[in-house]
């Protein structure tokens, strides 16, 4: 039980044939071949992307292995800065004050 045999399939064949008709059965087979179509050219061009990101890696990779082997002579420091808030700052500073003063209470 459970397997579909060759007089199974046409029977449901048939059915399907009386209830949508010939030409509505084509144009869902035909509907049915365009998407398939559609979902592997758009599973190709997905790889292509990733093949052509992965290049441009590659590249980039090279450029900057390129500068580093470059002779040492004036360097460049670039410093960056951290934006924080004023009242964080002043806890900071207020809680070693405090705990100083404890230790010099006692």
């Amino acid at each position: 039980m459970g397997n579909i045999g060759a007089t199974e399939l046409i029977v449901i064949a048939l059915i399907a044939v009386l209830l949508f008709g010939a030409g509505r059965i084509a144009d869902i087979g035909k509907g049915l071949g365009q998407g398939i179509k559609n979902f592997k050219q758009g599973i190709k061009e997905a790889n292509d992307d990733d093949d052509e990101e992965e290049v441009a890696e590659k590249k980039t990779k090279k450029k900057v292995e390129a500068k580093s082997e470059k002779p040492e002579g004036k360097k460049k420091v670039r410093v960056v800065e951290e934006e924080s808030d004023d009242a964080e700052d002043e806890e900071e500073e207020e809680a070693p004050k405090a705990t100083e003063k404890k230790a010099k209470e006692a």
